[in-house]
């Protein structure tokens, strides 16, 4: 009786922990569901955080764009491969081991690696490192083609540099930034202009179910990305492929330990084109290093020669260049010894001041800063020169360069350049006030910036006067006196002459410090240097070049890489230009009359009676476009293109000038592609090749072999 009276009792108490329990359990439910919260959180946050899903939509980097509109960098569509191996049969892999099979044909991992992936246990969807990233459109789309079942692709946008090595000092490169994620400009335009070029990714945010898939009905949130800006540059696409193409043959030829080159517009201060070696890919980032800078503007030289344009230029504006006076060669003494001159100049000899400026004598410039010009007035010419702070050009981390004048023997020295240093473009933007008679113009590489989206113009950058240091009158003499040092008999320029075209400059050639202090020894430890204009009457272009410590060997002298580089950029560029030559004028001229809708033969006759030659492009009877156009000037002999009617044909262009190439590309609306320099040696398509109208053409252009000389042993001279 008793025990089944404590079972009764047991039975209760069970029933009121389980009901206390349960009433607890009821209380607990109507809480959340009238608070909504649980532990102090939301549920339905962590409801819609849990199903809610968010995609981003990928913005574009701005485009760095050549002064034409000609891509140089620009963000590209990039694939990454992916594969499902979720549990739902209709999306997954099927066949791994056929899928590894066709999958390795296509990139770069082993059958094998890629097989043990796609057998991955427990993954929804796996990727292939490396191998399965930056995919072109060309590889995803054989890959599709497949059909493989469980073969997906992501987009991912890519900075792309289509040139390759093209002032890569100058555009700089993107790369990831580790702590933000984001490409991050890291060089260069990249780097300087970053906020500009940077995008933003938008985002897409949707409800999803358990698999990942949109719900239906449900709401989409989108946040619109924003492209970049577009950045246009005053470079020339096809200035600077001269330069790199003739510096690439330079680097191969010397292996200077330095090519520093720039082309700029003296009228506006546009850089047209900037280079120098060593180099990097902007893309492979091969040669990049972290001491990596951009020598034209973030180096300081002891400029030589080169320096002395400026020195003549102070004295021809104070009045005081007599170009008949005399000086006596050998050594100029200054309070604490003295200078003398390169080995090319006999000492003890009477020299006019001229004949000075031509075979740069260091004592015929030291006695024009000292003792006409005057040290004091000396130096406030290079102020006005803008050799005492940086020229301000839109490229970042410029320096200025020193001037060492406490000393005489610093004073007198600096008039021929050596112990003052400088960088390449603080020269460029003096040179152009000689050229620009007078108006120096600060250097600038940025043209516009604008809207991707909408081309919008947003930033313009106009041409700035720096200074007027000379006259125009100065400016034209100095031309004058510098087209000698080109020209003359004995001028140190003579390796600078190009056909056509009359050319203004200086040499220079400057010892480098070495480790210990004292100036190193030996023919090749030199920096050698030209800074040229023209043509020489009005300056359409300036280019510098300079080259440090090339292997010349026993058959070379510095001018050898110099003029390499220089003559193929100047020469192409003024043609490319269509700058008329310097020596038109010379020459019997003729004003080509309008041949449009007159009978192809009796044009064609006509002109050639006159001493023309002429090609014809088309198969018709009838002219329809000329080229020169009418009422242009031309010289005896030159090219002439006739357009007819009917189909196009490309003549045999072997041996043509890059102009008369031009020619044809203009009447017959071919896209143009050149490489090298010189006359064409190459074309394609091949002549007699049918074309039309918006066709690609390419030539390759090659310097005409000279014959051997009888002694390859040249003269060694020193500035």
């Amino acid at each position: 009786m008793q025990k089944q009276k404590n079972m009764k009792l047991g039975a209760a108490g069970l029933f009121f922990v389980f009901s206390l329990l349960f009433f607890v359990l009821i209380c607990r439910f109507l809480y959340i569901g009238v608070t909504g919260t649980a532990g102090g959180e939301v549920l339905a946050s962590k409801i819609d955080k849990k199903y809610e899903k968010e995609q981003v939509i990928e913005a574009k980097r701005g485009s760095i764009l050549d002064t034409k509109g000609d891509v140089i960098a620009v963000d590209t569509s990039s694939y990454i491969l992916r594969a499902i191996l979720s549990e739902k049969e209709s999306e997954r892999v099927k066949d791994p081991e056929m899928t590894a099979s066709k999958l390795a044909k296509y990139i770069d991992m082993d059958e094998q690696a890629i097989y043990e992936r796609l057998s991955k246990k427990g993954a929804y969807q796996v990727e292939f490192g490396s191998a399965g990233k930056d995919l072109t459109q060309d590889t995803k789309q054989k890959i599709e083609k497949l059909e493989l079942p469980g073969i997906t692709f992501g987009r991912t946008n890519k900075r792309f540099y289509p040139n390759g090595v093209f002032a890569s000092h100058l555009i700089g490169y993107v790369e990831k930034d580790e702590e933000t994620e984001e490409m991050t400009g890291k060089f260069g335009i990249e780097k300087y202009l970053n906020k500009e070029l940077q995008e933003t990714d938008g985002k897409l945010t949707y409800e999803s179910d358990f698999w990942g898939l949109i719900l239906p009905g449900a709401e989409e949130k989108v946040s619109a990305p924003h492209n970049g800006n577009n950045v246009s540059l005053t470079i020339d696409k096809k200035i600077q492929t001269f330069l790199e193409d003739s510096m690439n043959k330079v680097q191969g030829k010397y292996k200077p330990e330095q090519i520093i080159a720039i082309v700029s517009n003296p009228k506006t201060g546009e850089i047209l084109a900037m280079g120098q070696r060593p180099t990097f890919h902007p893309t492979t980032k091969e040669g990049l290093t972290d001491t990596w800078r951009n020598l034209a503007i973030e180096e300081t030289y002891e400029p030589g020669s080169t320096f002395k344009t400026f020195t003549l230029a102070a004295a021809v504006e104070e009045g005081v260049f007599n170009p008949n006076d005399s000086f006596t060669t050998g050594r100029y003494k200054a309070a604490t010894g003295s200078i003398g001159d390169h080995s090319g100049i006999e000492p003890g000899k009477t020299m006019s001041f001229l004949e000075g400026v031509q075979r740069s004598s260091n004592v015929a410039f030291a006695t024009l800063a000292m003792d006409k010009i005057g040290a004091d007035t000396f130096r406030d010419y290079l102020t006005k020169f803008g050799f005492d702070k940086k020229t301000g050009i839109d490229l970042p981390n410029e320096i200025t360069g020193k001037i060492q004048y406490k000393y005489k023997m610093e004073k007198v020295t600096t008039a021929f350049g050596q112990g003052t240093t400088v960088t390449p473009i603080q020269q460029i933007q003096a040179a152009s006030a000689v050229a620009n008679d007078g108006k120096m113009m600060q250097p600038y590489v940025i043209k516009s910036i604008s809207n991707q989206d909408t081309g919008k113009v947003l930033k313009t950058t106009k041409p700035k006067v720096a200074g007027e240091p000379i006259s125009a009158e100065t400016a034209k003499q100095v031309r004058e006196y510098l087209e000698t040092v080109v020209s003359a008999k004995k001028g140190t320029g003579k390796k600078y002459a190009i056909d056509g075209y009359d050319v203004a400059g200086k040499t220079g050639t400057a010892q480098i410090p070495g480790p210990t202090g004292q100036y190193l020894a030996g023919k090749e430890n030199y920096f050698f240097s030209f800074l040229g204009m023209a043509p020489a009457e009005d300056p359409q272009l300036v280019v510098y070049v300079a080259v440090k410590q090339p292997k010349l060997g026993v058959s070379y002298v510095g001018a050898d890489p110099l003029s390499e580089i220089f003559n193929p950029v100047m020469q192409n560029s003024l043609m490319y230009l269509n700058i008329k030559p310097s020596d038109l004028k010379k020459q019997e001229t003729n004003k080509i009359e309008d041949y449009t809708d007159q009978p192809i033969n009796s044009s064609v006759k006509e002109l050639e009676e006159l001493g023309y030659e002429v090609e014809v492009i088309g198969t018709g009877r009838k002219v329809l476009d000329q080229s020169p156009k009418s009422g242009s000037s031309l010289l005896q002999g030159e090219k002439i293109i006739l357009r007819s009617e009917g189909a196009m044909k490309v003549p045999d262009m072997a041996g043509w000038s890059l102009r008369d190439v031009m020619k044809v590309a203009s009447i017959a609306k071919l896209n143009l592609n050149t490489s090298g320099t010189g006359y064409v040696g190459k074309q394609s398509p091949k002549g007699g090749t049918k074309v039309k109208e918006g066709d690609s053409f390419k030539v390759e252009l090659r310097q005409p072999e000279k014959p051997p000389k009888d002694s390859p042993t040249k003269e060694t001279t020193v500035e």
